[in-house]
């Protein structure tokens, strides 16, 4: 058996059959064990640099490329449009070739990406992470996330890339679609929740990407992180944290950015110091693709990709994708010569058939039993759950009572939809949807699965009411992108001739300048792309009722729409705005469905918020978790206020929330309670998001003025009513000390009910600084028993990884 330095650190714990096995490994059988193999490439481009970055491996025939064996086959399924069952016949025969034909008899570790469902042909396609933060279903997301685990599992597939816990900083960022929301507790519970639903399904769950990518300069991909550690490690870190303790995640993937000049792929500091050795993980970290070679071209760190290679292993970065451009001979040369310990090889790839053991790929039947002959990857299941996630993220922002149509006096005999993606299946879904991701490759390929545009879906819909139905025309007005202007005439007659107009407008997702959002899709402005207002006030123009429906990938800037001239711009003082305006980000194959219900009314919306409606760009990077100079103030011409703050979300009927008790002190380090009354007030059932905040009165660092403690969503029938305990662990008003250390301290917290993170938040300024011209209008006046002291007592609690980290909530 292999003696391995005890110096080395994180060294993994594994079986005698791992060590065993590795202890018979020549050093090219190693390094092929951490690298990957990527099929049928082609001319799609669905990663940065791909094109630069395609060679690494040698040879053609995959017997003489994997004669050393091979850690991962990279996108089976995923690169271009193959038959799901075909393929799996092939992937069974190549599993027994490389158990048969290499000398070790290893299979590879089948991965793909899974973000909005398996990436692959004719699979459903559920909706973008952003959607999964305004539903506020955590229990929903899991639900979604076992699904696509079973899918993946029955294909072979071993490990999925995703979810993605980057904390939305900046919506001009072009991969806020695939993000789950700007506060870290809410994207902490949904992506922890998905983790545990894809692992309950025998599949490896991956977090993306580790750590701060969301913070680059300005939105724009892969550029530079300033954060400070402070920032870091109290909003950044605590989502991979919660995935990493609480839902046992197996694997972690490195991100592109560096963070004050050090990338991440090279950071030993984060990926073992805090990873490993702080919390504990002992799973496998791989490398986003080429993001070790990313070292040495684009970061300039190392000289070549020998050195990348080195410092990526030494870092703790165990497996390079998608194939070995860095891991095999440029690392082969260096270790052989002596410059590179075999050790950190030993460590990885350890980690590596640890992994391989987890999910019986070292087991003598791996693979040996029939391949599936039939496979459905678009259920009854899985369109079940589409439908209901897509429903609950429907953001309803405003409504003058144009909404729903279902209850109108008169029953409109004509509705006219219009817009760039009102007739667009496309629209519906997210950059790494495998429609957006790779079929935009493929044009004339069928996406394999049905999916009704918003047109589509509302016409059927509205073919079920009671009486006649209506008239539903259609008229596309404009194009996503681009300044042409020729079919808005057809627009506004379509508007004129109906009794009410739906405006479908927004994103087309795509990678690389191929789209409006999506990787590498980041933006200058936060503007509708194109002529997409124009369109809609053109429309408006026409005095007929106007509901303005946005299918996107990011939050627009759209206060023109929601409160008129003031939050928009200057021009068009006095003109019309939408009836009224609903929020769906890349809602999936249910999302035209889903709008056409709640339309009509069939569905009562009850989506929030899960990223604040920014005022413009020049108000960001913004988040509502800010502390008192980071917002609105007297000091500052400026105004950074969101036209919609984080959790908002109207409804078709009204609730009543009151913060009935709540413990009133609490020893640090320790959890108390408070309970919420929450009525349905209105006549229609619907589901409420009870959010609980919190805010520190006076801290060792500046601390936020609101913050999310803790969610509930609740179902109620008209009039009636329920309790919600809120069980808020203190470790939720944790923070880094002024020695970054984290902790608990001593003193009084607010805790309050609301609505949304604006709900019952006195507008604080700098007092005595500026004179104000004139009172405050926007400061709401807070009832005194809105808000309740808890006294946190005892001594300062350092925060351990064995502290809690959830609110638990339990309705009565």
């Amino acid at each position: 058996m292999t003696e391995l330095p005890v110096a080395l650190r994180a060294m993994p714990e594994v079986s005698e059959r791992v060590r065993d096995l590795h202890a018979r490994m020549t050093l090219e059988e190693k390094l092929a064990q951490l690298v990957g193999y990527w099929l049928d490439q082609g001319g799609n481009v669905v990663a940065p640099m791909q094109g630069e970055m395609a060679g690494g491996q040698g040879g053609t025939a995959l017997p003489d490329i994997t004669r050393n064996g091979l850690g991962h086959y990279t996108r089976v399924y995923g690169t271009r449009p193959v038959d799901p069952a075909e393929r799996a016949a092939w992937l069974w025969a190549e599993q027994r070739r490389l158990k048969r034909e290499t000398r070790l008899g290893i299979p590879a570790l089948v991965h793909e990406e899974c973000l909005t469902g398996l990436a692959a042909w004719k699979a459903a396609t559920f909706p973008t992470p952003l959607a999964w933060g305004a539903s506020f279903d955590p229990e929903l997301v899991e639900e979604m996330g076992r699904l696509i685990g079973e899918s993946m599992r029955e294909l072979g597939i071993h490990q999925g890339l995703a979810p993605v816990l980057d904390v939305v900083r900046d919506p001009r960022w072009g991969r806020v679609d695939e993000c789950i929301g700007e506060d870290p507790y809410l994207v902490g519970t949904v992506g922890t929740s998905y983790v545990r639903g894809m692992q309950g399904a025998g599949v490896h769950a991956t977090l993306k990407h580790f750590v701060a990518y969301s913070g680059s300069k300005a939105g724009r991909n892969h550029a530079p992180v300033s954060a400070g550690p402070r920032e870091i490690a109290d909003v950044f870190l605590p989502p991979f944290e919660m995935a990493v303790l609480d839902g046992r995640v197996r694997s972690v993937m490195a991100s592109y950015n560096d963070v004050d000049g050090v990338p991440m792929h090279s950071s030993g500091e984060y990926l073992t110091g805090l990873l490993r050795e702080q919390w504990g993980f002992d799973g496998v970290v791989v490398a986003d693709y080429f993001g070790v070679a990313f070292l040495s071209v684009m970061h300039a760190v190392a000289a070549d990709r020998g050195a990348a290679a080195a410092a990526a292993l030494e870092a703790g970065v165990d497996i390079e994708l998608p194939s070995g451009d860095a891991y095999l001979e440029p690392l082969a040369a260096l270790v052989e010569s002596g410059e590179v310990p075999v050790e950190i090889v030993d460590r990885a790839v350890l980690r590596a058939l640890k992994q391989k053991e987890e999910l019986g790929l070292l087991e003598p039947g791996a693979f040996e039993d029939a391949p599936p002959a039939v496979v459905d990857l678009d259920s009854p299941a899985h369109r079940d759950v589409a439908l209901r996630l897509a429903e609950e993220s429907v953001v309803l922002l405003a409504n003058d009572g144009v909404l729903p149509l279902g209850a109108w006096h008169d029953k409109p005999a004509r509705v006219a939809v219009i817009g760039p993606n009102a007739d667009r299946p496309e629209a519906l879904m997210g950059c790494y949807s495998f429609a957006n991701h790779v079929l935009a490759h493929h044009p004339g390929v069928p996406n394999g699965f049905e999916i009704p545009s918003v047109a589509e879906a509302l016409g059927l819909e509205l073919g079920r009411v009671d009486g006649p139905a209506p008239e539903v025309t259609f008229a596309q007005g404009c194009a996503v992108e681009g300044d042409d202007t020729s079919g808005f005439a057809e627009a506004v007659a379509a508007a004129e001739a109906a009794d009410v107009a739906i405006v479908v407008v927004g994103d087309q997702a795509g990678l690389f300048g191929r789209g409006t959002v999506g990787e590498g899709n980041d933006s200058e402005s936060l503007d509708l792309p194109g002529v997409q207002r124009e369109l809609v006030e053109a429309v408006l123009a026409t005095g007929k009722p106007v509901v303005m429906v946005l299918l996107t990938g990011r939050p627009y800037a759209i206060g023109w729409a929601l409160d008129g001239a003031s939050a928009g711009s200057a021009d068009g003082a006095g003109a019309r705005i939408p009836g009224a305006v609903l929020q769906a980000f890349f809602p999936g194959e249910e999302g035209g469905t889903a709008l056409a219900g709640v339309i009509s009314g069939r569905v009562n919306p009850s989506g929030r918020l899960p990223v604040s409606l920014p005022r413009s760009a020049g108000a960001q990077p913004y988040s509502y978790l800010h502390p008192i100079l980071g917002g609105a103030s007297e000091v500052t011409s400026t105004d950074s206020t969101p036209v919609r703050p984080f959790g908002f979300g109207l409804s078709y009927t009204t609730f009543e929330r009151e913060l009935v008790s709540v413990d009133r002190s609490v020893e640090a380090g320790g959890t108390f309670r408070a309970v919420v009354a929450v009525t349905n007030a209105g006549g229609l059932a619907g589901s409420d998001v009870v959010q609980l905040y919190g805010h520190d009165v006076v801290s060792s660092v500046a601390r936020p003025t609101t913050q999310l403690l803790g969610y509930h969503r609740v179902h109620l029938a008209p009039g009636e009513s329920t309790t919600i305990a809120f069980d808020v662990p203190t470790t939720r008003f944790a923070f880094s000390d002024r020695a970054m250390v984290r902790v608990v301290e001593p003193g009084d917290v607010e805790v309050w009910v609301g609505a949304h993170a604006a709900d019952n938040v006195v507008r604080v300024v700098a007092e005595g600084i500026a004179d104000l011209d004139e009172p405050n209008d926007a400061a709401p006046v807070v009832p005194p028993s809105a808000r309740r002291i808890v006294t946190i007592t005892g001594d300062v609690h350092e925060v351990t990884p064995s502290d809690a980290r959830w609110v638990r909530t339990q309705a009565d």
